[in-house]
């Protein structure tokens, strides 16, 4: 396998691969011009973050600034909106359902460090320095909404109909019509659907 494949695949794999680096770098240069454009150019960025993205629905919107890995891996429905300085750090795949929100500096992060330290640590590996990490995907369901400076952990799986509120920590799953929050999240009450 590639690294590229073992990184999809939430397997460990070097983050200092020359792939991955390239990737990387198309990536930024991508979130740099869409982080440039002005307030005017709507369907610019759009156009930007659809060429970015895995997928996505016909409407979606983010304000500047934004920060990605890869963008390949964000998987966004219909009508996605993301507030300032969201960042999305997508080793593995982020799938977020339709009509969501995310308030500013939401962060949703996929990549696991190794626990081990000598593994965790830049070292040689066959003649070059590499990083090894892994990852873990993130699925958020239909109509979520994510308060402002809430992160979701790796491996996290979010319902449909949920509200997890601003400076919460998601660390595990949450299920459908619930509001969750706190650090670490937990359910608060369940929200009736109409």
């Amino acid at each position: 396998m590639t690294e590229k494949q073992k990184m999809i695949a939430g397997l460990l794999y070097d983050a200092y691969d020359e792939e991955l680096i390239r990737e990387r770098k198309q990536a930024r240069r991508l979130v740099r011009l869409f982080n440039n454009t002005s307030e005017d150019e709507t369907q610019e960025r759009e156009r930007l973050l659809k060429q970015l993205f895995g997928s996505t629905g016909n409407r979606l919107n983010i304000e500047p600034s934004f920060r990605c890995d890869y963008g390949y891996n964000i998987h966004v429905g219909e009508n996605f909106f993301a507030n300032f300085d969201c960042v999305i750090l997508d080793v593995c795949e982020v799938t977020i359902g339709d009509n969501c929100m995310l308030g500013p500096k939401v962060c949703l992060y996929t990549p696991v460090h190794p626990f081990d330290k000598e593994e965790r640590k830049v070292q040689p590996i066959n003649g070059k320095l590499a990083l090894m990490e892994y990852g873990k995907p993130i699925t958020i369901g239909d109509d979520v909404w994510i308060g402002g400076s809430a992160v979701i952990n790796p491996g996290v799986t979010i319902g449909s109909n949920v509200i997890v509120a601003s400076g919460s920590v998601v660390v595990k799953d949450v299920p459908d019509n619930v509001i969750v929050g706190g650090n670490p999240a937990r359910i608060l009450r369940t929200l009736e659907s109409k």
